[in-house]
This record gives structure tokens, C-alpha cells and sequence, in this order.
């Protein structure tokens, strides 16, 4: 059976449970890093030596590098669906996970950090504030590519929309000023509307 290791609370742990959940694969999770620790072992470094969170066991085959995952279970288990057969399409979904990477982390981790795991005595506002600037920008040119679009590679939810969607969920979460998202608000309602995004994804944010 699949073994995901990480904790739910984290946002690259709840790409790989949403995923999961969409396809439906039978799994078990093990709660790990944060305050569960595991990471720290040496069992678990032999998985990970990054010790990091997720990680997973599928059979043999061990990964962690959470778009790697979610590409790998997509393709392994979902062509055709998450995983597009079209190498176009596919192409498109892949360059909106590596987008979330390149152009997304950055910015999110400095406001998500700043805000809600870091007391406010000790938060650094400046940097903040450019991260909320730096969001802002990204978001609105996701919001002008999902003009006419129901998902970010093309008509159906596909692994492209799973790394985004975990970054929206918790951008519309944050007590900050955002542009007008028109595109962006309708594709996440469509999100929140499907039962594995809800279940793994929209958590509290701690």
C-alpha cells in the first residue's frame, strides 16, 4: 500500500493528499516533521536524506520533492486525467507547477511565515509588504490566463491546478489586501467544491 509521510498541516504534504484523494488511492499517512519529528531519525533519512516532508512509498519506489510526487501518482495512476495524455496539455500543466515554484513559493512562504507563524513582535513588516506586492502581481497574471478557462492546462482539473490550488487556498486565507481576481475567484470556487480539495486542503492555517 502507498505511505505518505508529513503532516497535514503542511502545504506541500496537502498536494500530495489532494491528489490522492482525486484519483482515490488506498494509502496509509504517518505523521511527520513539525512537532511529530520523525525526520530527524535515521530511518526516516534513509528515505529522505533531506529529512523533509512528504515523502512516500510506493512498492519500492521512494520519492520526496512534492511536484515530483504529484506527477508521479498522476501518471502512474491517472492517465488521462490528472496526468494528460496530450503533450501539449500536459506541457501547460507542468509549467503552472513549476511556475508555483519558480515565481510563487518565494513571496508565499515570506507572507504565510510572516503572518501566521511568526509573533508579531518578530515579524519583519517590510518584507512582508513586498511579499504581499510580489503576490499580487503573480495572481493577476494567473487571473489573465484563466480567461476562458475552467482550469489553468485547459477544461479539466489536471496535476497543474494541484500545486496553484494549494498556494490560492491559503492566499485567500491571509488577512491582506488583494487585486480584483475575477478568473481566479471562479476557478476556486470550482476547487472548494470538490470533496478531496476540501478535505485536505482546507484546513486552518497554523
Amino acid at each position: 500500500m502507498l505511505e505518505i509521510w508529513g503532516r497535514t498541516n503542511s502545504i506541500n504534504v496537502q498536494k500530495v493528499m489532494w491528489t490522492v484523494g482525486e484519483i482515490g488511492l488506498a494509502h496509509v499517512r504517518h505523521d511527520a516533521g513539525g512537532a511529530y519529528g520523525v525526520v530527524d531519525t535515521e530511518d526516516y533519512a534513509a528515505l529522505n536524506p533531506n529529512r523533509l516532508v512528504p515523502t512516500i512509498r510506493d512498492g519500492d519506489v521512494v520519492l520526496w520533492e512534492s511536484h515530483v510526487i504529484v506527477r508521479y501518482l498522476a501518471a502512474k495512476y491517472d492517465d488521462g486525467g490528472l496526468w494528460p495524455t496530450d503533450p501539449a496539455v500536459r506541457a501547460n500543466a507542468d509549467r503552472w507547477m513549476d511556475w508555483t515554484a519558480s515565481t510563487l513559493n518565494a513571496p508565499m512562504r515570506t507572507v504565510f511565515w510572516g503572518l501566521i507563524r511568526t509573533p508579531v513582535e518578530q515579524r519583519d513588516d517590510a518584507a512582508i509588504k513586498a511579499g504581499v506586492i510580489a503576490l499580487g502581481r503573480a495572481f493577476i497574471l494567473l487571473d489573465a490566463a484563466l480567461e476562458g478557462r475552467d482550469h489553468v492546462a485547459g477544461e479539466r482539473l489536471t496535476m497543474g491546478d494541484i500545486p496553484v490550488g494549494c498556494a490560492t487556498y491559503r492566499y485567500f486565507g491571509l488577512d491582506i489586501k488583494r487585486p480584483d481576481l475575477p478568473n481566479v475567484e471562479t476557478w476556486y470556487a470550482g476547487l472548494a467544491e470538490r470533496p478531496a480539495f476540501r478535505e485536505h486542503v482546507m484546513l486552518p492555517l497554523t
